[in-house]
């Protein structure tokens, strides 16, 4: 039987200072460095704070504060036993950056927290100054294409395997978390994270609790299709994001099809830059973590992002 990982195995060492901030009723673990206007990390699946350890240095050095967060569940953040619908998930979000004291942030958002940072800068505004999106349509292009995409639907044939009970976060957590680490190794393109890195990740998701708190909101999405709430919360993300938007994919993303999120830019009344990484797969910030920095660098010290 596979040990547990600690949740200390999360609070990795580096330049950048670790701590807790509360809001929305629970507890998020950050990752902080730098000075300067908010730039706020979200992660995808199945990773952590860390998959934004490049970006938190380059940030800094470029003049930001920048602060990567753990998503409610995973990490070093409290697992609740509810709350994993997205638009609490943004809530989380939106109450972190007024619990950093600042008075909005730049989001970016990858995977899962792409889908978070889309929905936070629709429902909360005036909370966010700008908006970058890594690997992940708007929920409405992400909805449409699961249900009339058969290409994208057999891409995502993992969300709907989550829909089972229990056997996901057996599978997910049984041999030190070897599935996490084969998830990232097939996703991404022909340069993956580096092997030290896939351990990290797979090392993270087998404290306990986490595999069951980052699938759940997988279940929300697919169970919520046909529900009241989840066609409430889709009618709310009618409304369109008002603020300059980076929309950022790689090329060779298996898991979200560039089809599925060329496009998002009709939910966008502001500048709307459209960057497709060559050769790429779904983790261009850990793929080629240079390139990736200078454009998002490049595009936040922009004043005036052309459409």
């Amino acid at each position: 039987m596979t040990e547990p990982a600690a949740p200390s195995a999360v609070r990795i060492e580096g330049p950048w200072t670790h701590r807790d901030v509360a809001a929305n009723g629970a507890r998020f673990h950050i990752a902080e460095l730098g000075d300067g206007p908010l730039v706020l990390l979200l992660h995808g699946f199945p990773q952590f704070w860390w998959a934004w350890r490049h970006q938190l240095t380059a940030l800094a050095d470029a003049g930001y504060r920048a602060v990567a967060m753990d998503l409610r569940g995973v990490g070093g953040s409290d697992r609740t036993p509810r709350g994993y619908d997205p638009a609490n998930l943004a809530l989380d979000v939106t109450g972190v950056i007024r619990s950093l004291g600042e008075p909005d942030a730049a989001l970016v958002g990858h995977d899962l927290g792409g889908y978070l940072a889309w929905t936070a800068a629709a429902m909360r505004p005036k909370l966010v100054r700008r908006l970058a999106v890594v690997s992940m349509p708007h929920p409405r292009r992400w909805r449409a294409a699961m249900l009339r995409d058969a290409r994208q639907t057999a891409a995502n044939s993992y969300i709907w395997g989550f829909q089972r009970p229990w056997l996901p976060e057996r599978q997910l957590t049984a041999d030190g978390g070897a599935l996490a680490g084969r998830l990232i190794r097939d996703w991404s393109g022909p340069r993956p994270p580096e092997e030290a890195a896939v351990e990290t990740y797979q090392r993270a998701m087998c404290i306990p609790s986490t595999a069951h708190c980052a699938i759940e909101p997988y279940r929300w999405l697919v169970r919520s299709l046909a529900r009241p709430d989840g066609v409430q919360f889709y009618r709310r993300m009618k409304r369109p994001v008002r603020v300059p938007t980076l929309h950022l994919h790689g090329s060779l993303d298996p898991v979200t099809r560039t089809r599925s999120a060329a496009g998002s830019g009709e939910y966008v009344e502001a500048p709307y830059r459209w960057r497709l990484f060559d050769g790429l797969g779904h983790f261009p910030h850990e793929e080629d973590p240079v390139a990736f920095s200078a454009e998002l660098v490049n595009w936040l010290k922009d004043p005036e992002p052309d459409r």
